[in-house]
């Protein structure tokens, strides 16, 4: 497998689809299908992003699939997914990435109902450790949560999906995200920027502790938005009292007193107590061992088991070319791809 930011494909650019075996699908989004996929030459193993053209004329979402790869073409973080080649077709753009076989921590998440403190600890270190580096870059992230969180084979955490990932100086106003995850400075579009990564880390904290985020509501999102606007945040009983008091830092409206937007930075979050013992540079340097370990390859070693990945259908037929559905680009958006 690829290290991170390494391309071992280089030798077979310019890269096209007939440059590989096609596998099982491993995700589904809005406009695009993450597939497992094999190259014919070297038997390389990696996970194509196939984006639908036309969805993404139609959704709008030109400037946020070219943010994801301006962006994943320039991180080079060891918790973050690898991008190794891009290209497109008429039909659709595609994004190589690495293969990462230990499946979403939000299905180990729900396998396990609640993850015991230590074990939630390992890995919202590891979500900590990921936006210290992205807000280094001056990018922010904006959907960190459960789904998006994949756990290698050593049981170590590579972050996915940079759709909403920006490069953001100062503030930027799109309402974008996932509700549950939600800044409230972002519900009510006063202007957002890397704090709302550290509003996301409490949620995910809590999540990963208790089960579900701290605010659902079976009426949808507006009815999220407004518990979240109100702020109540209970616990259960069982939550550590250290790591209770580090969500409740997290998950403050007053960006001046939210952990992660102080002065300090991250080093807020990392000296907090809940921390306490744990050795930074060795997690950053993965020489720990992980409390959860997927089970990955079997007694064969198999590179390219999908069986911690739910299974889904495989597309029936080629999405339509643009022109097909009435969409004509003013001029092509995507000439470097």
């Amino acid at each position: 497998m690829a290290d991170v930011g390494a391309s071992p494909l280089k030798p077979f650019f310019p890269l096209k689809l007939d440059h590989f075996h096609a596998g099982a699908t491993l995700g589904i989004g809005s406009f695009s299908r993450v597939r497992l996929v094999t190259h014919k030459i070297d038997e390389s193993v990696w996970a194509m992003k196939v984006i639908n053209k036309t969805d993404v004329y139609r959704l709008k979402q030109v400037e946020h699939v070219l943010n994801e790869r301006a962006i994943l073409d320039k991180i080079k973080c060891p918790f973050a997914v690898g991008l190794a080649g891009t290209f497109q077709d008429e039909r659709c753009l595609y994004m190589v990435l690495n293969f990462v076989a230990g499946g979403e921590y939000y299905t180990h998440l729900r396998s396990a109902v609640r993850f015991e403190n230590n074990v939630a600890k390992f890995y919202v270190a590891q979500c900590a450790l990921f936006l210290e580096y992205m807000h280094k870059g001056d990018f922010v992230y904006r959907d960190l949560k459960p789904e998006n969180v994949l756990l290698d084979s050593r049981g170590y955490v590579r972050v996915t999906d940079f759709g909403f990932a920006k490069k953001v100086a100062f503030k930027t106003y799109t309402l974008c995200g996932t509700p549950e995850y939600m800044a409230p400075e972002v519900i009510l579009c006063s202007g957002h920027g890397a704090g709302v990564d550290w509003w996301a880390l409490g949620v995910f904290a809590y999540e990963s502790l208790v089960g579900q985020p701290p605010w659902v509501d079976d009426r949808g999102p507006m009815g999220i938005y407004q518990q979240i606007l109100n702020g109540r945040l209970l616990f259960p009983r069982f939550v550590d009292a250290s790591a209770k008091d580090l969500v409740k830092r997290l998950l403050v409206t007053d960006l001046t007193r939210r952990f992660g937007c102080l002065v300090s930075g991250a080093g807020d979050v990392k000296e907090h107590t809940w921390f306490s013992g744990l050795d930074w540079r060795a997690l950053a340097d993965k020489d720990l061992t992980a409390p959860l370990v997927p089970s990955v390859g079997g007694d064969l070693g198999d590179l390219a088991d999908t069986s911690n990945f739910d299974a889904y259908p495989d597309p029936l037929s080629e999405p339509p070319l643009p022109s097909e559905v009435g969409l004509q680009p003013p001029k092509d958006p995507f000439p470097d791809f």
